[in-house]
């Protein structure tokens, strides 16, 4: 971040946001922060309800505890900056713009690999039920929860070190609601070939490589899921896996539809979407998880205290 003086005559940006009409300020801070604040509660509550219950220290629920936390953190870095702007300045520092874009990414793609660590553990559970105890065991699931966090970070720590390279000489007005990094490069006024090569390259691969995984073990698991002579097997499986793949669905379909573009293509439409994977989608997940899951109902009740009384003994 030292490198603002010698690279760029912009000290600052300005986020446009979703609207400049005044008069929309006001429902838009209203509306996001409920939705920020049902998110923080909702996830928080799934935490408190996995940590809390014995019969919900699984692997499932063990990763599930930590996309709820990932959830938390990410719309922590989006929301309160678009608070703010709703209600007055719409600036941001060059550091603090770069230090946004950083855990977007960090955050974004824990998520990513959080689903992919989570599909895993649905294949493992159906397709090898015999060693499951064996391959899921919590060595392995730390391992891999450790992973999905960290590889995030050094792909994120490419993208904004490449970013801090370029110059920024005109205009520094974003027309977005955060700091992203395609609408940045087109603030440049130096070559981002650079930057559009490793994006298209280890950018794809990154976001990419996740979502193959996951498409690997549910093709894997539809096919022993189809060999199930019973059909309550089959719906049995089909439960387990069914809120898993809404929220991957909701998920990786906004990704896709906002990052497999070219720079020079990202326009203001593409805002919809930023916000389903951002905010909405770590909105829905705690309803996604706990609607469809016995276990988790079970144990927010439990940590809500809402047990029927047993009745006295006559």
């Amino acid at each position: 971040m030292e490198r603002v003086n010698q690279t760029s005559s912009v000290s600052e940006f300005i986020l446009l946001g979703l609207s400049s009409r005044p008069e929309d300020q006001m429902p838009l801070f209203i509306l996001f922060l409920t939705m920020y604040l049902i998110t923080i509660i909702g996830n928080l509550l799934i935490i408190l309800a996995i940590r809390s219950d014995p019969q919900l220290k699984t692997p499932m629920y063990f990763f599930l505890s930590f996309l709820s936390f990932t959830n938390i953190c990410f719309t922590t870095t989006i929301v309160p900056r678009m608070l703010v702007n709703f209600v007055s300045g719409k600036t941001i520092s060059y550091a603090g713009c770069l230090t946004q874009m950083y855990f977007i990414y960090a955050l974004g793609n824990t998520d990513s690999c959080l689903l992919a660590v989570m599909a895993f553990d649905r294949y493992v559970a159906i397709c090898d039920p015999f060693h499951y105890v064996t391959v899921m065991s919590h060595h392995c699931c730390v391992l891999l929860v450790a992973l999905s966090c960290s590889l995030p970070h050094l792909h994120s720590l490419l993208h904004t070190l490449l970013l801090n390279q370029l110059n920024f000489c005109d205009s520094n007005v974003i027309h977005h609601f955060l700091c992203d990094l395609s609408p940045l490069m087109k603030l440049s006024c130096s070559s981002t070939f650079v930057n559009e090569i490793v994006i298209m390259i280890e950018g794809s691969v990154f976001v990419v490589t996740p979502f193959l995984f996951i498409a690997f073990s549910y093709t894997q698991i539809l096919i022993t899921v189809f060999n199930i002579p019973s059909a309550a097997g089959k719906r049995k499986a089909f439960s387990t896996c069914g809120s898993h793949l809404t929220v991957v669905t909701l998920f990786y379909g906004s990704i896709f539809y906002v990052y497999l573009q070219p720079v020079s293509t990202y326009t203001v439409r593409d805002h919809m979407a930023t916000i389903v994977y951002t905010v909405l989608s770590s909105m829905l997940n705690p309803f996604i998880y706990s609607l469809r899951n016995k276990d988790l109902k079970q144990g927010l009740r439990k940590l809500m205290g809402r047990r029927k009384p047993q009745a006295a003994p006559s």
